[in-house]
């Protein structure tokens, strides 16, 4: 599953252990929650076929856009609009025995859903979005067609048409940057859209402390796209390898995969770095239980789950201090590198390696700090506890108006 799918699958299997649970999904999850073993017990799922649409808009992107991934991302999500009305038009059909509607995907919040019309209490999120593009790196933005995400804008005039955020009982916000895009007087309340499976990502001590024979040793997962700033990490890696023993292990695939091995290749990494492609999640999980640090460089992370993950398994984490990463990274569990442009970007990176590999105590304490915060905060067990005390909120809210 993607991440929003799987975002989607852990609300559907997690909340179905404590209520009566029906999944409203596209017909091309089918294959994918049948062999996760879906339907769940007491619960029903819906499938809406739209995918004459979506498979029309994906292959219009894709030739439109065959270097942006996420050009062709953002506008084959239009699909949705689609999706929304055909689902909003089969539930009335049904018998409304439901108590409230909780969108939970697609996390953006152009993404304005009209099942409030059904006249059930309707929640929306956790929403992510809003967040401005970088001034300080236009070229990396040039490359990911950064015009795109003005697109943005047409989301929020539906949604005003639409009437979703007056119309919500509640949106679940992520980030700062989400709330300033939610009109005023909307009712939200904070939490993040990603949570973490605290058995699968696990934390575990350093088997072997870096020193001069033994490399510091970096990880990145993500999507290779301009955007995540790898090639900044490459540049970062070049300067401090010959000072100080150091692998860059990549997990991930995309558009500039290519592109990133070359530059590698260019600036004598091939014994440095490795690129692995996409793995799949206990792979990760197990990649990060090998690593001293986690790195996610990118300059306009709206949310950074993979953060949760990397906390989760005892990594102390090192993040761009822009974005979603600047509400989850701290101090005590990792550092924010300078968003102030490439240079001071890369700068950053060079410093924090050299003092990981100088301090790696104080690194591990972080490390250890990461893996507290991640289980007091952000296992998919208490974000469950905490959604279902909204839904009981909200219900009680709702008799009393009635």
């Amino acid at each position: 599953m993607g991440s929003v799918s799987q975002i989607g699958w852990e609300w559907y299997s997690r909340l179905s252990e404590s209520a009566s649970v029906t999944l409203v999904t596209h017909i091309r999850n089918r294959e994918c929650l049948q062999a996760a073993g879906a339907p769940l017990p007491g619960t029903e799922i819906i499938y809406i076929d739209t995918e004459w649409f979506a498979g029309f808009l994906y292959r219009l992107a894709s030739r439109l856009f065959p270097r942006s991934e996420h050009a062709v991302f953002l506008l084959s999500s239009a699909d949705f609009y689609l999706f929304d009305a055909v689902a909003l038009r089969t539930l009335r059909k049904r018998d409304l025995n439901w108590d409230l509607i909780h969108a939970v995907t697609p996390v953006s919040p152009v993404a304005a859903t009209r099942l409030y019309r059904l006249g059930i209490p309707l929640i929306v999120g956790p929403w992510n979005g809003g967040l401005a593009s970088p001034s300080a790196f236009p070229e990396l933005m040039r490359q990911d067609s950064a015009w795109i995400y003005q697109a943005r804008h047409i989301g929020k005039l539906v949604g005003r048409l639409f009437g979703c955020t007056r119309k919500a009982s509640l949106i679940l916000s992520a980030t700062r940057s989400t709330d300033r895009s939610l009109p005023k007087n909307v009712p939200t309340v904070r939490m993040l859209e990603n949570g973490v499976d605290l058995k699968r990502f696990h934390s575990s001590t350093w088997d072997v402390i870096p020193s001069k024979t033994t490399p510091l040793k970096v990880l990145f997962v993500g999507r290779l796209l301009p955007f995540k700033g790898v090639s900044l990490l490459l540049e970062a890696v070049s300067r401090v390898w010959q000072e100080i023993p150091i692998t860059l292990t990549i997990v991930g695939d995309g558009s500039m995969r290519e592109d990133l091995k070359r530059r590698a290749h260019e600036l004598h990494l091939d014994d440095h770095v490795t690129f692995l492609g996409n793995l799949p999640s206990g792979q990760v999980a197990e990649q990060m239980r090998n690593a001293h640090v986690f790195c996610l460089p990118s300059i306009r992370e709206s949310g950074g789950g993979v953060l949760l993950e990397a906390a989760a398994s005892g990594l102390p984490v090192v993040a761009v201090n822009y974005g979603g990463p600047a509400e989850i990274v701290d101090e005590e569990v990792g550092h924010l590198v300078s968003a102030d442009g490439p240079e001071q970007l890369i700068a950053g990176l060079v410093e924090t390696f050299g003092d990981i590999w100088k301090n790696p105590a104080q690194w591990q304490q972080r490390g250890k700090r990461g893996r507290q915060k991640a289980e007091k905060e952000y296992g998919w067990e208490v974000r469950m506890r905490n959604a279902i005390a909204i839904y009981w909120r909200i219900l009680g809210e709702d008799t009393a108006h009635a």
